[in-house]
């Protein structure tokens, strides 16, 4: 049996809409092998899919067509330790998952340029899909077809405070609210900020991130699927905050803030929340990873 360990991604850091992702040091953990039927459990109590519509069981049947090889079936556990529907990449790492395992299982006729690919085709967007594979920094755009990707590491100056809420937005829905088309102004306004999120981020420039998150494409439309959100960014700020945005389409929000200081932010944060009657949410101080999915035998 393989196991196959991804990491959590935030997408969009801001102002790089559906094309800035990082690779975050929290993980699910999926264990494959191959079998006549289709077993899927968990380790853990979160609900899954245990047959064929099964994220992870889906996209390994598209590997196995991809090569020519039919799918009998397949032995899946998961452990989930991602939250589901909460802006942290869930489904990517089911993506990335079904996709890694089942290339090692056929003996890895894939390159790593077509994995990327085919995660970004199945995934819809590359900016989770690409840093979870990958690892760091990733920017990222499709040209037919084809996911041209840097990844770099961050700056060890800068750990990420995630804020978790205890409820899911569904990314078909924060999509629906954003609008067709935007002005030449709103264009330009993000794409200056994150060119400077991706050199700030990989060069540690602390002080540009306050404006390198700043956005017009896709934040403010959402900001009222997510309860709380003004309140969240605003003692985000309070407690020094290098700059905080939504991760993904949300709910979580994210604060980048200085590693030397990141204890003392997350106890105030912590009692702030309590203060404000702000209750369900988790917080959790995490680091880039830079290595991307991990493949091991067990």
């Amino acid at each position: 049996m393989i196991r196959i360990q991804v990491p959590a991604t935030s997408a969009n850091l801001g102002s790089g809409f559906d094309s800035l992702g990082i690779a975050l040091n929290l993980y699910n953990q999926v264990w494959m092998e191959e079998s006549d039927t289709i077993d899927i459990s968990s380790k853990d109590d979160i609900k899954i899919p245990t047959d064929e519509s099964n994220l992870i069981f889906q996209t390994a049947k598209q590997v196995y067509e991809k090569c020519g090889k039919e799918l009998p079936g397949l032995k899946i556990v998961q452990l989930n330790n991602i939250p589901m529907a909460r802006g942290l990449g869930s489904s990517s790492a089911c993506v990335v998952a079904g996709i890694l395992g089942a290339n090692r299982l056929l003996g890895n006729p894939l390159s790593q340029q077509e994995l990327i690919d085919m995660a970004a085709k199945i995934e819809g967007h590359p900016d989770n899909t690409t840093p979870a594979i990958e690892g760091g920094l990733a920017a990222c755009a499709i040209e037919a077809g084809k996911v041209y990707s840097v990844s770099v590491p961050v700056s060890d100056k800068i750990n990420f405070a995630v804020f978790i809420p205890p409820f899911e937005l569904k990314t078909e829905k924060a999509r629906s609210v954003l609008p067709s088309e935007y002005s030449r102004s709103d264009a330009v306004y993000n794409l200056s900020r994150s060119a400077l999120m991706a050199a700030s981020l990989f060069s540690g420039k602390l002080e540009n991130l306050r404006v390198a998150v700043q956005d017009k494409i896709h934040q403010p439309y959402r900001a009222d699927l997510i309860d709380n959100l003004d309140d969240v960014f605003r003692l985000s700020y309070e407690l020094g905050s290098l700059g905080t945005y939504v991760s993904g389409a949300g709910p979580t929000i994210i604060s980048m803030i200085d590693a030397a200081n990141a204890g003392v932010f997350s106890k105030y944060a912590a009692s702030h929340l309590e203060e404000k009657n702000i209750t369900g949410w988790q917080i959790k101080v995490l680091n880039t990873d830079s290595d991307g999915a991990k493949i091991s035998i067990e």
